[in-house]
């Protein structure tokens, strides 16, 4: 997209917030786009169009995403801070926000402080007494389990565990440690060790995992297969090892093993034989404590088996 493209865009985020209260001497945090440029917030592009400085994990990278946006800011109020330098740089920023400065923090992409530098800046600005104000947006994590279906409502919810340790024996002990884990976990991985991962995961066996590459661009491919098939899927095609990716396990199947499986089994036949899908999953989990996912694709390929 061209910055004569966003013009719409940025007098939509003048009308839209320009009238909202921005103190100064605030941090405001600022989420950006993990890939499509179109998802950034109307607030945000009124904020770093009006703050006196951003500070930047790549100054470089956050200017060609400016100008994208038609927004020219000049060198001299864009901050670096990345994972080098960030508790000193931390300390410039709050030493400018007590001069009654307003300043944004923009991470190269998604959500600051998850997985990216942020939050040490975050931290030391509230140790300061300072305020720190969010500008929701963009994130990788929550895009992925948006399209996961892997955290039902009235579940533990999920842990967010993003890269695993990158030797390969400290990777298989983390992996070991997650295997026990109930809820959906999400991980983070670049294209040159997903391949790794995926290996690592097999030993996962049945348990569903949902790999999404590229989130949000062009190219963007999100598909759920059991764990001990990922290293297949990736390698049944050459672009799939390519771009970042989010990687979600699904939750653990209950206790008991293939006894307690053919029980759920033989629960989601009766209910399917009298009922429609949807209500025949909800009640099969109730009564027999199965993963509602795991459920519903079963009673897919079952209604398929009969039809």
């Amino acid at each position: 997209m061209s910055a004569a493209s966003f013009a719409t865009a940025l007098t939509a985020a003048r009308d839209a917030a320009g009238a909202q209260h921005y103190p100064r001497g605030t941090l405001y945090v600022a989420a950006t786009p993990i890939g499509n440029l179109a998802d950034i917030t109307l607030r945000a592009l009124h904020v770093l169009q009006t703050v006196d400085a951003i500070a930047c994990e790549d100054t470089r990278h956050t200017q060609t995403l400016l100008r994208a946006y038609g927004i020219e800011r000049p060198g001299a109020q864009l901050i670096a801070l990345h994972q080098h330098n960030e508790a000193e740089a931390a300390q410039g920023v709050a030493a400018r926000l007590r001069q009654g400065q307003r300043i944004a923090y923009a991470s190269d992409a998604g959500t600051p402080g998850v997985s990216d530098p942020g939050a040490r800046l975050v931290a030391a600005v509230r140790a300061a007494g300072l305020p720190v104000v969010p500008l929701p947006g963009a994130s990788s994590v929550t895009a992925a389990l948006s399209a996961a279906g892997a955290v039902e409502q009235g579940t533990p919810g999920f842990l967010f565990a993003g890269f695993l340790p990158t030797r390969a024996a400290e990777r298989a002990a983390a992996v070991e440690k997650l295997a026990a884990e109930p809820r959906s976990i999400v991980l983070l991985e670049a294209p040159h060790r997903i391949e790794e991962l995926a290996r690592a995961l097999a030993v996962l066996g049945p348990r569903p995992v949902t790999l999404g590459r590229e989130l949000t661009k062009q190219f963007e491919e999100i598909a759920t297969v059991p764990a001990a098939e990922a290293a297949a899927w990736l390698a049944a095609g050459p672009q799939r090892t390519r771009g970042e990716f989010v990687v979600v396990l699904h939750p653990a199947p209950p206790a008991g093993g293939d006894e307690a499986g053919a029980e759920a089994t033989r629960v989601l036949r009766l209910l399917l034989a009298e009922l429609p899908v949807k209500s025949a999953v909800r009640l099969a989990a109730d009564i027999t404590g199965a993963p509602r996912n795991a459920l519903y694709e079963q009673a897919l390929k079952l209604r398929g088996e009969a039809g």
